[in-house]
């Protein structure tokens, strides 16, 4: 059995495996998330870079730096976000967009982030920890 996960962005065009199941799955409610997503939060899941390989598209990724040390990379054609990260002191983990994962992943843990910011018409009601911060 292929224990490999699978995902893409929107129109197909860009592709990734992951050879492990993401960690520190979060479920993110600052405000670049929000715009980022067009959601009221975004929801990650955290993977060591070598666990994480585009294996189709890579020419239409483009990266923007969102802030002098987070990194957003999406797809160029369809505009689906396909990864961040942060430099320093993280700089060996991805964050992959869990909508993005085509392949089953259920997570045992989950925990809601800057819920100091969240968006005013949103509640939160499924149970999971809520941070103020990360």
């Amino acid at each position: 059995m292929d224990a490999k996960l699978r995902g893409g962005c929107l129109c197909g065009t860009v592709r990734y495996e992951l050879s492990a199941g993401p960690q520190a799955v979060t479920h993110c409610h600052c405000s670049m998330c929000r715009k980022h997503h067009g959601a009221a939060f975004a929801t990650h899941g955290s993977v060591r870079r070598t666990e994480h390989a585009f294996t189709q598209g890579g020419d239409v990724l483009r990266s923007f730096r969102a802030t002098p040390q987070v990194t957003r990379t999406f797809c160029s054609l369809c505009g689906s976000p396909l990864l961040w990260h942060i430099a320093g002191k993280y700089e060996d983990w991805l964050s992959i967009p869990r909508g993005t994962l085509d392949t089953l992943f259920v997570p045992t843990y989950q925990k809601h982030i800057h819920v100091g910011s969240k968006a005013s018409w949103f509640e939160i009601t499924d149970g999971w920890p809520q941070h103020a911060e990360w």
